[in-house]
């Protein structure tokens, strides 16, 4: 529909001329090179020459880049819950700890099962200059509006909304979007009421229907070692006495920091959809009250599901200077934690005498909300 063209991925039409322009362009072999360490760029980007369609391509190319990530920045990579993937299309709602590699991950695990990966949404922040934009689109991105007037966001709003409910009704395609406007920098996961609110701008059936029809499906991504956790700590602390104003390109260093950097375990879980039953529970609410009942029903299926490491646990117990959770972790693990944290933290630009004890709450917050946040599950 040409409604979208604004926003939309491409399609297989506009796919070769697309390889074409990346193909050729001077950004490619660095790229190739950062990912494919020690290899013939050429015949990379030969390989990709020969893809024509974009399943193809995100099940041949994409796919190798990927697991390659997984093989040189992860020591184990796990995942379960397909059996919630069904014959009905998913809105799939996820934690959102890595700018490129969350979706990319459940990507990878849908191309080595042999199913068709879903379409993404990601932030007009991100959509900047050809060669990205043409990356996200041959990998079925599509634009959500981040910034604008009130009037322009909300109209914007409407028209991304309106393309999701495309994609799953129309097209029969899943999507994948974050739970929230942005990364989660403290490891506190919550879903963004006013996600939810646009996901309801597109449709004038009443609640229950409304988002049944979406077919939520919440997603828990879990790291050992949080990416880009220092750079995570820098924003927050500076955040705390100053409005942060993120630098030019900064983005795209962050994208490339978490992709490259040692992330230990990681595990996906895809969770069970939400059911009728609980969207009947929520319309018992007033309006907001809908949507806020609805956000704590995701967030309680992404905690449940959130794989807890050592890491969580330390930080957890450091911070609260208990030892709760100490026979899940040897004095060896404590020490070799408290390290990395020190160290990494101490070549941060912004430490200073006097400032290493708040940038370590900040920084053992990251790890430990996750343990936080799944205790508040205990009865």
């Amino acid at each position: 529909m040409e409604k979208f063209d604004s926003i939309r991925p491409y399609n297989d039409r506009e796919f070769a001329a697309a390889i074409k322009r990346i193909t050729n362009h001077e950004y490619l072999p660095i790229i190739i090179n950062t990912v494919f360490l020690n290899t013939d760029t050429q015949q990379y980007i030969k390989g990709m020459k020969n893809y024509k369609t974009v399943k193809d391509f995100q099940h041949g190319f994409m796919r190798d880049v990927v697991e390659n990530i997984l093989k040189k920045t992860s020591t184990q990579f796990t995942y379960n819950g397909l059996e919630n993937v069904n014959s009905k299309c998913n809105m799939f709602v996820s934690n959102h700890r890595d700018i490129a590699l969350d979706a990319a991950i459940l990507c990878y695990v849908f191309a080595i099962n042999n199913m068709e990966c879903f379409e993404v949404a990601i932030g007009s922040n991100l959509m900047q200059g050809d060669f990205v934009i043409d990356i996200a689109k041959v990998n079925k991105m599509f634009k959500i509006a981040r910034s604008g007037s009130a009037k322009d966001f909300y109209r914007d709003s409407i028209l991304a909304s309106e393309y999701m409910r495309y994609v799953i009704n129309e097209k029969q395609q899943s999507v994948w979007i974050a739970q929230r406007n942005g990364r989660t920098k403290d490891g506190d996961d919550k879903t963004e009421l006013g996600v939810l609110k646009m996901f309801s701008l597109s449709s004038d059936k009443p609640f229950v229907e409304n988002f049944a029809e979406l077919n939520i499906t919440p997603i828990a991504i879990s790291y050992e070692y949080e990416p880009c956790d220092f750079l995570k700590t820098m924003e927050l602390y500076i955040s705390s006495f100053q409005k942060y104003v993120k630098e030019p390109g900064e983005d795209l260093r962050s994208i490339i920091a978490g992709i490259m950097q040692q992330k230990g375990q990681i595990n996906i879980s895809i969770t069970p959809s939400i059911t009728k039953e609980e969207l009947e529970y929520c319309d018992q609410f007033e309006k907001n009250a809908k949507f806020t009942h609805l956000a704590e029903i995701i967030d309680k299926r992404i905690y449940q599901n959130y794989k807890l490491f050592k890491n969580n646990y330390i930080a957890y117990d450091i911070l609260n200077n208990t030892h709760i959770y100490g026979d899940l972790y040897s004095n060896e693990d404590k020490e070799c934690f408290v390290d990395y944290m020190r160290n990494g933290l101490s070549k941060l630009p912004c430490t200073k005498d006097g400032e290493m004890t708040e940038m370590e709450n900040i920084f053992l917050k990251i790890y430990a909300n996750p343990v936080k946040n799944y205790r508040a599950l205990e009865p």
